[in-house]
């Protein structure tokens, strides 16, 4: 199996490259992404956190004292925006009384507490956790979403209805701990998910898994 989920690897960094996953400009920006693209498309986040740069508010500081009506008002396009105003306000609270709103104390935890951490601030589940982990903090944690789990499951691999836990040891149990393989294989899996894999009519005659 460990070969198997290599080679799957392999096929996909073939077909499509490096992706430099996430994109972002500072490891915050990258945290208000994992929190925006809940429930919605990454062209959704992109235009939200353009919007918040562009009115200069994309800061620990400003985000925390700013009304909620007018955050909402900025991160409309991410959707569910009075809910992510919400979520977000709730961790950069979180984010300023554990670690003074500074990213580089947040990464001196250690990542199982942090995590824990992470999860008991509302608004923030498992996806979303790792990803600050992985993407944000460089920590390994592999990163498992609707896209990885619907792979797997047409591969036979995981069953489609497994839980986050157990399609993350299934990867975590059989692949070397490297936060740069794990960066490039969650956002490659993201990639077939959302050109191949699709929910409908998928796409495998032309997918870099076909025959896999």
């Amino acid at each position: 199996m460990r070969k198997t989920l290599f080679g799957m690897y392999k096929k996909l960094y073939a077909g499509f490259g490096p992706q430099q996953w996430w994109p972002a400009e500072t490891p915050f920006e990258v945290i208000v992404g994992a929190i925006l693209t809940q429930n919605t498309s990454w062209v959704n986040v992109e235009k939200a956190i353009s919007n918040l740069k562009k009115n200069n508010a994309l800061s620990p500081s400003r985000l925390r004292t700013m009304p909620h009506a007018r955050l909402a008002t900025l991160i409309r396009s991410a959707g569910y925006y009075n809910i992510k105003a919400r979520r977000l306000k709730n961790f950069l609270q979180f984010f300023s009384v554990h670690f003074q709103q500074d990213v580089t104390v947040m990464a001196k935890v250690p990542q199982e507490r942090l995590r824990r951490q992470l999860l008991a601030v509302n608004g923030i589940g498992p996806e979303t956790a790792d990803s600050i982990l992985l993407y944000a903090l460089g920590k390994p944690a592999f990163v498992v979403d609707a896209y990885t789990k619907r792979i797997l499951g047409r591969h036979r691999l995981l069953r489609e209805d497994a839980t986050y836990e157990q399609a993350q040891n299934f990867f975590m149990k059989r692949l070397k701990i490297k936060v740069q393989l794990y960066n490039e294989y969650h956002a490659l899996l993201v990639r077939t998910g959302k050109e191949y894999c699709l929910k409908k009519k998928p796409r495998c005659s032309m997918c870099p898994l076909r025959g896999f």
